[in-house]
């Protein structure tokens, strides 16, 4: 499976690719799910303040964009 021919390189914005193609294909794809805000159905927001665990898509966004630097509020991947 592993060859030693295999050289894995480093670019901007801590993305490691065997090749350029690959990188620019990783870099595209991370800049869409961060634009498009894709990421928040597979996130849960706890708030230890108020007691609860926000679920919803279009909550976790708002707490996301305003309570993630108030103490005790956690994001939590749901895998």
């Amino acid at each position: 499976m592993w060859q030693r021919n295999n050289v894995w390189l480093h670019y901007l914005k801590n993305i490691i690719a065997a090749d350029v193609s690959s990188a620019v294909f990783l870099a595209s794809y991370l800049r869409h799910s961060a634009v498009s805000k894709s990421y928040a159905c597979c996130l849960e927001v706890i708030d230890l303040q108020k007691y609860k665990v926000v679920t919803q898509q279009a909550k976790v966004r708002i707490a996301l964009r305003d309570r993630v630097k108030i103490p005790f509020v956690f994001v939590v991947g749901k895998n």
